[in-house]
């Protein structure tokens, strides 16, 4: 069963966006982690982006940054996740994606981390620095496997002859970063954005959700408009740091998904 494709499906009948949500696994801990997430899914997140936390996250910003730091502070692993993704499994068929870098691939082992991410319940991954040209060193292991899916990333600077590549080794839906730089950065243009969908429109029919810089409902409206979802991270990562110290930790991070998911309704 392809979650993603089938949430997507459901969502266009709804006439709605998907609202993704990136986390770090395990901050500010596992447990706490767990309960946030699933907190998360039952107030109406549609897909779950769950960040793998890395020493050298390069693509992220600060906010991001410490999250991973707070996260492997507190012994947080690949194998600490796949048993989360279990335990969310057994509450929700939201689909999730695992966010990683390369590095915690190949120290894992490619092989085993789609075997295992496949068991434990996972629909795919972003493996944030692995381009186009060397994706197959993953996707071979499950390239009969239409149910797991690879995202990739397509910039704001990404030419139509490159767009078409990228898209040609994408499954899942397409992931368009609103600017240059990296993660947590303030403000978007959405009329570039807009520009910039219409050509992924002419490469691809998959969806395209758009992240990097979404902070508010307001912000989310404005994308929804014109791509099939929005992704938002740092604003999320902020709350649990503004907060890490509140039992209520978990319901205040519900209440913000109920704030952006009603921003998704067109």
């Amino acid at each position: 069963m392809n979650r993603i494709k089938q949430k997507f499906d459901e969502l266009k009948e709804k006439r709605q966006k998907a609202l993704v949500s990136f986390v770090t696994a395990g901050d500010p801990d596992p447990s706490t982690s767990l309960d946030i997430i699933t907190q998360m899914c039952e107030a109406g997140l549609d897909v779950l982006e769950l960040g793998v936390p890395f020493s050298d996250p390069t693509a992220d910003g600060p906010v991001i940054q410490r999250s991973s730091a707070r996260s492997i502070a507190k012994g947080t692993h690949i194998s600490t996740i796949l048993n989360m993704i279990k335990e969310i499994r057994k509450k929700t068929d939201i689909p999730i994606i695992l966010f990683t870098y390369y590095n915690q691939v190949l120290a894992f082992g490619v092989e085993k981390f789609y075997i295992e991410a496949k068991k434990a319940g996972a629909d795919g991954t972003l493996v944030v620095d692995l381009p186009p040209e060397e994706s197959d060193e993953m996707t071979k292991f499950w390239e009969d496997d239409a149910d797991f899916s690879f995202i990739h990333l397509l910039a704001p600077t990404t030419p139509k002859k490159r767009m078409e590549k990228i898209s040609r080794a994408a499954s899942g839906f397409i992931y368009l970063v609103s600017k240059t730089g990296v993660t947590g950065s303030d403000g978007i243009e959405s009329s570039k954005i807009s520009k910039q969908m219409r050509t992924i429109r002419q490469v691809s029919d998959l969806p395209v959700c758009v992240g990097f810089g979404i902070s508010t409902p307001k912000d989310v409206s404005k994308i929804a408009s014109f791509a099939d979802g929005v992704v938002i991270g740092s604003a999320f990562e902020r709350c649990i740091e503004k907060n890490i110290n509140n039992p209520e930790l978990p319901s205040i991070m519900a209440q913000k998904v109920k704030e952006y998911k009603k921003a998704t309704f067109v």
